[in-house]
């Protein structure tokens, strides 16, 4: 079977310094209450559970929990697993087998097209994931939309929990939204741009504080 291709091992959205901390407690008092209130952060990303450490088994994973609960999404995810040796399946690995043996698994007629999106584009070298971690947010974005299936909150989730980028804010997550409304006494859902209104005294550290406002809500994202 051929190799996994490998994009470096996940990294942490939360800093190893306290300078961060520091600067979102000093830059807005609502969430300096939610940050005394809730913890640390790194529940989120415990509740989440075990994720892929590479890239393309991050974005495997990414495309066959959409639209799931976290447990039917880990279940289904275990089920193509056991399909190739209790791994993420190689792109090629992937492209050559049977889409009613996928689908067996669980998977949707869409995501399996999306799947195969994938492999078709890092078997061609198309979507270089090893150079990932070298773009900025913006490139990385670009080449990730541009995949079936991979649409701006599951590469925002991406940038956050596998590139540990510092500074995303999900605006399209229900979550942050409806976390925002409430630690902010707000009547609606705020809007994407009203979200960024809210957030831009968090520079450069969104990241941070959106871990802060899922665990507000005790909830993480699937």
């Amino acid at each position: 079977m051929t190799p996994r291709p490998s994009a470096g091992s996940r990294t942490s959205p939360v800093p190893e310094t306290s300078a961060a901390l520091d600067h979102l407690r000093g830059s807005d008092p609502v969430l300096a209450d939610l940050m005394k209130r809730f913890g640390h952060p790194e529940e989120v990303l415990r509740r989440r559970g075990p994720r892929p450490a590479d890239a393309y088994g991050a974005l495997v994973r990414s495309i066959v929990g959409q639209q799931l609960s976290t447990r039917a999404a880990r279940t289904i995810f275990e089920r193509l697993t056991d399909l190739f040796d209790g791994g993420a399946p190689a792109p090629r690995a992937l492209l050559e087998a049977n889409p009613e043996e996928l689908r067996g698994a669980g998977l949707s007629r869409a995501k399996v097209a999306y799947l195969r999106d994938l492999a078709e584009r890092v078997e061609d070298g198309d979507l270089q994931l090893e150079r990932l971690p070298e773009l900025p947010d913006q490139e990385v974005f670009e080449q990730l939309t541009a995949v079936k299936g991979l649409g701006p909150w599951t590469v925002d989730m991406f940038l956050i929990f596998h590139l540990g980028r510092r500074d995303v804010l999900p605006v399209g997550d229900l979550g942050i939204r409806r976390a925002a409304q409430l630690a902010y006494g707000l009547e609606e859902l705020p809007t994407p741009a009203e979200l960024e209104r809210i957030a831009e005294p968090w520079r450069p550290w969104r990241s941070l504080a959106c871990l802060y406002l899922w665990r507000s809500l005790d909830n993480a994202p699937a």
